[in-house]
């Protein structure tokens, strides 16, 4: 009989062998991925001091691997926060190790992208990463380091201590991966277009490979009030988030536990649903059997008194910032914004924003551009699969004098504690009741905008061909009807064109 075998990994070993799950899943796909998150989490970084970002990135060659792999050098710079010393060999060479697990909305899930992209670096190439950050304070400090895999811990190869004469504030990454980019580069810069579009406060400079410049300048430092933290809403527990509370709470009774660990819940809120769970409000959390938590949680989704969160813990772009950065990168003839009010799924608020813009740079393809946001993170994979797309499909766009030839870009942005996405790889929202509603009533109001937009259009351009028919046929008109008439001075027909031109842009 064979003998079987059990183990542990570490979480480092598990994404060393399952890679694919964070999206890294071949060299091109690979080379987006760690781009993508480096600048994500220096956006972040930026942001939560309200600071506009400035990022540079520059993709260098190093060596060639193989006849379809290069080995690239990628180097990240930005201005954000920068991180504390004794933390930078955990956040950069400890998967899941991170600022990511508060309850508020970020662009990061879990913690893992950065670490994923140094990983991904080490497998393919044996280098270390250098990472160099700091606070702003009087000291820069500089690592080399590597991942223990088998371990899940950070290896520090070299550690030097520099004085910070400039105060410089943030954080460098840099380590060697493997790649293809001649098949990434689309995507990459279309990514930093996308980025640039919803971040129309944010400077991000690119070089290539082959030295080129990408240049994406802000146009506005304007930015949106970063997310507070906040705590869980009483529909979105679980048992298991429950006993965590429990263990945790300081607090002596029910009274209590439920005002200080639940969001939007005060004493009389709190003293209802005790009556209605038949829970005596003195009663000591700790002292719940595992079956009396289970039933807490019941009752806590049966409850129909509780207020719905608040958006206290959302940063919505708003439509000044989301109109910006349409103008700016796509440089439309007419454009669209909405931003719904705050709406719930599963105890976890969101907010749709939504954007339609028509002519300008937007190309005609026989279908319309979408481009689809959450947290501020473009999404450029799997755009068949996700709820946007399904509600923009299944919209009747006639209805509002749109069709699919004609240049019209929409935008679909959703904010949340908690984005719906169907993968690990963050590449498409499922289609949740909640989210498709908001999304669809979104995508009407700015449809109606569009619509009033075209009609005038329309109305702008009958009444042109109707002038060109009367410039073009009023002299001739004249000049026979003064014949005869057996007169020698035709009538003056610019005072007559003129009030056709009047009555036009009245009309408009």
């Amino acid at each position: 009989m064979a003998q079987v075998t059990f183990e542990e990994i570490s979480a480092s070993d598990f994404f060393y062998r399952n890679r694919d799950i964070a999206g890294f899943t071949n060299p091109s796909r690979a080379i987006f991925a760690a781009v993508r998150e480096l600048v994500e989490n220096s956006l972040d970084a930026a942001e939560s001091l309200k600071i506009p970002p400035d990022i540079y990135v520059r993709l260098s060659y190093e060596e060639e691997a193989s006849r379809e792999t290069q080995v690239y050098r990628l180097r990240v710079e930005d201005n954000g926060i920068g991180v504390p010393p004794r933390h930078i060999p955990s956040a950069f060479g400890q998967v899941l190790f991170g600022s990511k697990y508060k309850l508020k909305q970020q662009r990061g899930t879990f913690g893992l992208g950065g670490k994923m992209a140094i990983l991904y670096g080490q497998i393919t190439t044996h280098q270390p990463a250098i990472v160099i950050s700091s606070t702003g304070m009087s000291k820069i400090y500089m690592y080399k380091l590597m991942i223990d895999i088998q371990r899940n811990r950070p290896i520090i190869l070299d550690r030097k201590v520099l004085i910070n004469k400039e105060r410089w504030r943030g954080t460098i990454v840099e380590f060697c991966l493997e790649g293809d980019y001649l098949r990434a580069m689309p995507k990459i810069l279309e990514y930093f277009k996308q980025t640039a579009m919803v971040n129309p406060y944010a400077n991000l400079t690119f070089v290539d490979p082959k030295g080129r410049l990408y240049k994406f300048t802000r146009v506005t430092k304007e930015m949106p009030d970063p997310p507070k933290e906040t705590l869980p809403h009483p529909y979105g527990v679980d048992v298991e988030l429950l006993q965590r509370l429990i263990h945790v709470t300081p607090y002596k009774n029910m009274l209590e536990f439920l005002r200080n660990h639940f969001h939007r819940v005060g004493e009389i809120t709190a003293r209802k649903f005790l009556e209605f769970a038949n829970i005596s409000p003195s009663k000591k959390p700790k002292k719940l059997s595992h079956q009396e938590i289970v039933r807490l949680m019941h009752m806590l989704k049966k409850f129909k008194g509780f207020l719905p969160p608040d958006a206290n813990c959302l940063s919505p772009l708003g439509e000044e910032l989301l109109r910006a950065g349409i103008v700016k990168e796509l440089k439309p003839d007419f454009v669209a914004v909405h931003q719904r009010k705050p709406s719930t799924y599963a105890g976890h608020p969101f907010i749709v924003e939504v954007g339609i813009a028509y002519g300008g740079e937007i190309p005609k393809k026989g279908s319309f551009v979408i481009y689809r946001f959450a947290n501020r993170i473009p999404l450029l994979y799997d755009e068949a699969s996700d709820v946007s797309v399904k509600v923009i499909n299944a919209m009747n766009w006639r209805r509002y004098k749109v069709t699919p030839d004609m240049p019209i870009a929409i935008l679909v942005h959703i904010c949340s504690t908690k984005i719906p996405y169907k993968t690990v790889g963050k590449e498409f929202i499922a289609d949740r009741p909640e989210v498709r509603r908001e999304i669809a009533n979104g995508l009407r109001e700015v449809a109606r905008q569009i619509q009033r937009f075209l009609t005038k259009r329309e109305h702008v351009d009958r009444e042109k061909r109707r002038l060109g028919v009367f410039s073009r046929y009023l002299p001739k008109i004249a000049q026979f009807s003064t014949k005869l008439a057996g007169r020698e001075k035709p009538p003056d027909v610019k005072k007559l064109l003129r009030s056709v031109r009047k009555f036009g842009a009245e009309g408009t």
